[in-house]
């Protein structure tokens, strides 16, 4: 249990901590669940420097660093969908259900010898994932922590219904673009891997 892979179980805690200050309602929750996953993205960054730095890249990081990743990225989902339906359900269920069969994918091709790399269309789909993420704990780190101490009367209720409006409007937008990725990069990742599951072209 090297450095880089304690940072890596680090981050599976600091997801936890997320969903409770996302879920809990408590003072500037909102903005300490945006800060949790900064720091959780910067450990994402740190266990992979010190790893490849250090010589101390092992078959336990490559295993738990993309599956910490993954389960930070459901748990925030899974968060929002609590939160008032920020994100629908059916969204959630199409990202975790991909996030399961590319797993049990991966592991299928350990078994016959394969490694099955990240494909493009899965970056664009992590970096969509993240971007959604952060767009929405912004909006409601502003919608329950940081606007209502700076508005007040009758312009400041105007604002807040507008800025509902539109982020309501903007975080259903980032949803559908992040669930549209999810099915088309699956896909392709399924049908660029036929082979290991017996379907010819």
């Amino acid at each position: 249990m090297n450095l880089p892979n304690k940072i890596t179980v680090g981050r599976i805690g600091l997801t936890f901590v997320m969903v409770g200050f996302l879920t809990v309602v408590i003072p500037f929750g909102k903005t300490l669940a945006l800060l949790t996953f900064g720091l959780a993205g910067v450990s994402d960054w740190l266990d992979g420097v010190l790893a490849r730095r250090n010589g101390q890249v092992s078959v336990f990081g490559q295993l738990m660093d993309p599956l910490a990743d993954k389960i930070l990225v459901s748990a925030a989902f899974v968060s929002f969908t609590a939160i008032h339906q920020i994100v629908p359900a059916w969204i959630v269920i199409t990202i975790i259900s991909r996030e399961f069969l590319i797993t049990g994918l991966r592991l299928l091709a350990g078994q016959k010898g394969h490694v099955l790399p990240a494909g493009n269309w899965g970056k664009h789909k992590m970096i969509w994932q993240t971007i959604t993420i952060v767009v929405i704990m912004l909006g409601l780190a502003l919608q329950e922590d940081i606007l209502p101490l700076v508005l007040h009367g009758a312009e400041g209720v105007n604002f807040m219904d507008m800025f509902n409006i539109y982020f309501s409007k903007t975080a259903m937008f980032l949803s559908l673009v992040v669930g549209a990725l999810t099915v088309v990069s699956g896909a392709i990742y399924l049908w660029d891997s036929r082979d290991l599951y017996g379907i010819q072209a």
